[in-house]
């Protein structure tokens, strides 16, 4: 369960499609992005360092041999501020790489059968899931390549969160009262 996948195999396995649920309201408060945008740099500036390219690169080099990546986000609202930091580097770290990612507000999802982590799927089979800490730094990773009820039950739990979510333009993040 902790030893870290080879994401650059399973996005190679993959013929149709990626898809990744994000469950959680807060990540790695180590990411030199979310820190240097918490420090008041501009999510321009954060697009020109370095570690987001690499993923950029990556999704569009499957999506131009015909894998579909979607990725959807179920968030509590009033959103935190990793949550705001997200929403505002999706067009550069996401959708530039030609991803779809949908947002839904957890009010909208309460009454969804759901895996109790993220995970990413492939092919509507293969089930990474990813656990983390309560900081939100992962902590371990577990593969369900031999289980066809895990795959249907991600399969069904993704589908319909896409369904009902908003894509990412259409998505503004309710920051609260001021």
């Amino acid at each position: 369960m902790s030893v870290i996948p080879d994401f650059a195999e399973l996005f190679e396995k993959a013929r149709r499609s990626v898809t990744r649920i994000e469950l959680r309201d807060s990540y790695g408060m180590s990411d030199i992005g979310y820190r240097a945008w918490r420090d008041g740099v501009p999510i321009e500036e954060i697009w020109r360092y370095d570690h987001l390219l690499p993923w950029v690169r990556t999704v569009r080099a499957h999506i131009e041999r015909g894998v579909s990546f979607r990725r959807v986000r179920v968030v509590s609202e009033p959103v935190s501020d990793y949550i705001r930091y997200e929403h505002a580097i999706t067009p550069m770290a996401n959708l530039m790489g030609g991803e779809q990612v949908r947002w839904l507000p957890r009010t909208q999802a309460y009454d969804l059968a759901l895996p109790a982590c993220d995970f990413w799927q492939f092919d509507d089979d293969l089930v990474c899931f990813v656990f983390h800490s309560g900081d939100g730094e992962p902590t371990g990773f577990a593969l369900v390549d031999d289980d066809p009820a895990v795959s249907a039950l991600c399969s069904s739990a993704f589908e319909a969160v896409w369904h009902r979510g908003m894509e990412h333009g259409f998505y503004s993040p309710d920051l609260g009262s001021p």
